[in-house]
């Protein structure tokens, strides 16, 4: 297997990865071929999964525009990915100029494109961490260049909880994020769940066992686990809904019926 140019050293390309797949998934360029068929292995069971991550994609950036009008302007975006067209930086600097981001991804590969793509850009950066360890993202060097933790930030977690699994305790990362962010700040949050899903859950198991055997498993959550992780937050209307009932631009009946899987909502702290 030949190595692209654009593909780190340390990375191995025989492994399949969450955000290479999730690029694939967005018509992007920098995945693999063990990616492309974990991805067509998941879509045997849920041929609707591209549409379920360009519903996350633009909840992401409805909420973004949301946030930068409501007059935030630090964006603190983690699980970022392999960046693509609409990025935060991008959404949040149309609305609000002076925006500042940082994106946070332990994807090496994530992490490179990101650099390349945010070489140009002083007001956004990259930090390679984990949100399990949400103390180093805390107290990077590179967060702290540009994101002022006493003024309020919007948090975004978008599509990432689900692959942190209940022995690493999200929720105590979640809040331990939460108790660091100020007053006013906000929290960008997707999930994905077997409610909404337009086939049988056992027809998704079938989806979800493709990540279980690339070892980065996919961990469905009822609405009610997935509303805990906004404990401390007050709902934004009109609160925990499929991600096409989030403050719609279009008539949500247009949408694909795969984009209603999982759940999405923003909540602020007090």
């Amino acid at each position: 297997m030949e190595r692209p140019a654009w593909a780190p050293r340390s990375i191995d390309i025989s492994v399949p990865s969450v955000s290479r797949i999730y690029d694939y998934y967005l018509g992007g360029s920098h995945n693999f071929e063990v990616d492309r068929e974990a991805a067509r292995k998941a879509m045997e069971f849920m041929p609707g999964m591209p549409k379920i991550m360009q519903a996350n994609r633009a909840f992401m950036r409805r909420a973004v525009r949301f946030a930068a009008g409501a007059g935030i302007t630090q964006f603190l975006d983690i699980g970022s990915g392999i960046p693509t067209f609409g990025n935060v930086h991008e959404v949040a600097r149309a609305v609000a100029p002076e925006a500042r981001i940082v994106y946070v991804d332990h994807d090496p590969v994530a992490v490179a494109h990101s650099e390349a793509v945010l070489a140009d850009v002083d007001t956004a950066d990259v930090v390679a961490a984990d949100l399990r360890k949400p103390q180093e993202i805390l107290a990077s060097s590179r967060l702290e260049r540009l994101i002022d933790l006493n003024r309020p930030v919007a948090l975004l977690l978008v599509a990432i909880l689900h692959f942190v699994e209940d022995a690493d305790d999200p929720y105590r990362a979640v809040a331990e994020l939460r108790d660091a962010l100020a007053p006013g700040s906000l929290l960008i949050l997707t999930h994905a769940s077997y409610e909404g899903i337009p086939v049988p859950a056992e027809r998704a198991e079938g989806a979800v066992d493709v990540y279980k055997d690339i070892r980065n498993p996919l961990i469905m959550r009822s609405r009610d686990e997935i509303a805990r992780f906004f404990e401390g937050y007050e709902m934004v209307e009109p609160g925990l809904v499929p991600m096409p009932l989030w403050r719609p631009e279009s008539a949500p009946e247009d949408e694909d019926p795969y984009a209603f899987s999982g759940f999405a909502g923003v909540g602020r702290t007090a």
